[in-house]
């Protein structure tokens, strides 16, 4: 086996896992992040944030890969995807789904010395993560089936740091959801002229004529949520501050999406990035003012 060999397949699968596109690992580590910081009041264990960000890495990889396989006979008919690996058949079923299971396992060891009722907790977001490709076959909306799979870190942080997940952590765990609608519709509406060409259900054919208006609600209801658990956790200015400055970046992702524009609607999404950042920070220097 050449060396030659051995870097194509590495680079095939970091394809797989879009290690190239980091966009998705981000969105899933800024709302973890923020339960672990709120879970501990501001003081994090450096052994939780390693273990709970390496965990994200490899769940969102491990989600790529399988959505890759559950898509591999789609990928080839839409524009922005038929140069993934299984459209031009540069990896094979049995790989990915081999490439899959390890990085499961790995992120099942990284949480083997957590308490108990984390591991309890990382069977439904395994499930969750595993099952979302295949529900865009029947369900009209599968955005907020991703939005429950992109969340449960949130819970899990929780029960990591204090043993228990309490109402605030579901609402934060809501609060993100939401979000996650909002962000991935704008996504959808990139790829909607091909899914209704190939049947795919998305969030964004389902809302139809209302699709801007539905992430722009999802977005609102996010930040008033997001609102409402900085006035019970009693947050300081800078929080408040970063809502600000986020419901700001929010506005310009209108201004982007409210003609469908496929390269701009994929701007917006990507500009969720800034979203969560502008929102950690806060957090960490409300905490850090106290």
């Amino acid at each position: 086996m050449s060396m030659d060999f051995i870097k194509e397949r590495l680079t095939v699968y970091g394809q797989l896992m879009r290690i190239d596109k980091p966009i998705g690992t981000l969105l899933l580590l800024w709302p973890t992040l923020w339960a672990l910081w709120i879970a501990s009041a501001g003081q994090p264990d450096w052994q939780l944030l390693l273990i709970f960000t390496l965990g994200t890495f490899l769940m969102r990889s491990a989600g790529c890969v399988i959505n890759d396989f559950a898509d591999r006979h789609i990928d080839m008919h839409v524009a922005r995807t038929k140069q993934r690996p299984f459209a031009r058949g540069a990896v094979s079923s049995k790989e990915a789904l081999l490439l899959a299971a390890l990085l499961a396992l790995l992120s099942l060891l990284l949480i083997l010395p957590l308490n108990r009722l984390t591991l309890l907790l990382s069977l439904p977001a395994v499930f969750l993560a595993a099952s979302y490709p295949f529900t865009k076959r029947f369900f009209p909306l599968p955005q907020a089936y991703l939005g429950l799979a992109f969340g449960f870190g949130i819970p899990m942080a929780f029960a990591a740091v204090t043993g228990d997940v309490p109402l605030l952590a579901w609402l934060l765990f809501l609060a993100k959801a939401l979000w996650t609608i909002g962000y991935d519709t704008a996504y959808a509406m990139t790829d909607k002229p091909d899914d209704l060409k190939i049947g795919i259900k998305t969030s964004a054919i389902t809302f139809g004529d209302h699709d801007v208006r539905a992430v722009m609600l999802c977005h609102a209801a996010f930040i008033a949520l997001m609102t409402g658990i900085g006035h019970s956790l009693d947050l300081g200015w800078p929080y408040y501050l970063s809502l600000l400055l986020s419901v700001l970046l929010i506005g310009r992702q209108y201004l982007d999406i409210r003609h469908r524009d496929r390269a701009l609607c994929f701007k917006a999404f990507l500009d969720n990035n800034r979203v969560g950042a502008v929102i950690f920070a806060g957090l960490v220097l409300a905490y850090c003012l106290r």
